[in-house]
């Protein structure tokens, strides 16, 4: 059988890519060649660079970082905010140019994609001439660079993008793998997270081709079983998973927000938790589909001693769930579980974060009728239908969702910060 053939296509610093073409066009300077970035509200905690230009990063700005932090780095730093809709058109732009070389291709985020180019060396007898001839293609077409990885897999194929940038080509071959990539330190390894990271390196294992070589049982050990295992074969080049061109359907939903003030009373929660609740509940009825399990979501603000010191340098985390007797998609009832849920959890502490999530879904017809609460349920789902269809329409600014608590309003000041999620696993 004839080895694979993957692309993976990634846009050089997208975001900052995109504004920067746009400014071009528009007799502007390039934020390219300046010290700059795409971020938030630098008033706002929850602000964060998205990406940043090469000048900006030779003052050591960072991709993720506050922009309070970034603009004490540089304060000359031009920020730009976000424009999502500038994005997306880009986004569509690039993939169809890839999309004309692809049997195959699969989207894997708003700034790179998967090409499955196995086969096709009659048609492309050359995969490295036709990788230059694609990425050239796009940076003369639509004006912003990327860098191709071509590899016998989608994990070697990754791996070999993120070599040196900007605008280039670079292969990763199984053969190729001692060679370029376990001299690598572990933390470069695609999916192995920073406390992966800390763990492996405690056991004095600290280059990807140290994990390869290391035997599996140990690695397991470190890591545990399904960790280790993944950990272990990505190290050694092994990825047997296919280039989809069809995205799985999502197996869960969720949603959350970093709030700009602490959460300190149950009536501010009940605010986030309807805004939080409208949101994913509509997404998911997007997809026709229902849940029968929900959770919530928050996060303790760090609190500071007697002393002015944080006792913990990291955040607490906690959720719980609850099992539906019966799927679905109502916003009001997806609010009561979670506000309920949220009551059995919290205990008065600042909260930070809030958030929902919903999983076991399904997209099958079923309904337990209730002759006691059928009234009120199907109220309830024609008031959701009659919102999407307003929003779908005029957009979601269009109507706002007045019930569920006393006072009737939503803490509009967190809808802007949501951190939505659609999840396939």
């Amino acid at each position: 059988m004839a080895e694979r053939l993957i692309f993976h296509i990634d846009v050089n610093s997208a975001f900052l890519s995109w504004e920067s073409v746009k400014r071009v066009s528009e007799g502007k300077e390039d934020l390219r060649l300046i010290p700059s970035a795409v971020g938030g509200d630098p008033t706002k905690r929850t602000g964060i660079i998205l990406a940043k230009s090469i000048p900006a990063k030779k003052y050591g700005v960072t991709t993720g970082e506050p922009v309070s932090l970034a603009l004490r780095k540089c304060p000359g730093l031009v920020l730009v905010p976000p424009d999502f809709h500038l994005y997306e058109r880009n986004s569509r732009a690039f993939m169809e140019i890839c999309r004309g070389y692809a049997p195959v291709l699969q989207k894997f985020s708003i700034d790179e994609c998967f090409l499955d180019m196995t086969g096709t060396s009659k048609l492309y007898p050359d995969p490295i001439a036709l990788a230059h001839q694609i990425k050239n293609e796009i940076r003369d077409t639509l004006g912003f660079t990327v860098n191709v990885g071509v590899g016998s897999n989608r994990l070697l194929a990754k791996m070999a993008s993120d070599f040196e940038k900007p605008d280039k080509v670079h292969t990763l071959f199984r053969k190729e793998v001692p060679q370029k990539m376990w001299p690598l330190p572990v933390g470069d390894l695609l999916f192995v997270g920073k406390a992966s990271t800390e763990r492996l390196t405690q056991a004095g294992i600290k280059t990807i081709g140290e994990l390869a070589n290391a035997p599996l049982s140990k690695i397991q050990t470190i890591l545990g079983e399904k960790g280790g295992l993944a950990a272990w074969e990505s190290a050694n080049g092994i990825d047997d998973s296919p280039v989809s061109e069809e995205r799985e359907e999502a197996k869960g939903y969720s949603i959350s927000t970093t709030l700009e003030e602490d959460v300190t009373t149950l009536e501010q929660a009940k605010h986030v938790f309807l805004a939080l609740a409208d949101n994913v509940a509509r997404r998911m009825r997007a997809d026709g589909a229902k849940t029968t399990c929900i959770s919530a979501e928050m996060r303790l603000s760090k609190l500071r001693n007697s002393n002015g010191n944080t006792p913990s340098s990291r955040f607490t985390n906690k959720s719980k769930q609850r099992k539906l007797e019966a799927p679905t998609d109502v916003t009001d009832e997806i609010y009561e579980t979670a506000v309920s849920l949220f009551q059995e959890l919290w205990h008065g502490e600042p909260l930070r974060l809030l958030g929902i999530a919903l999983s076991d879904v399904t997209k099958e017809e079923y309904e337990q009728v209730s002759l006691f609460q059928n009234e009120k349920h199907e109220k309830a789902r024609k008031l959701d239908a009659a919102m999407d269809q307003i929003r779908g329409k005029y957009g979601m600014g269009a109507v706002f969702r007045a019930g569920a608590t006393d006072s009737g309003r939503i803490g509009r000041k967190y809808k802007a910060q949501l951190d939505e999620r659609q999840s396939d696993d």
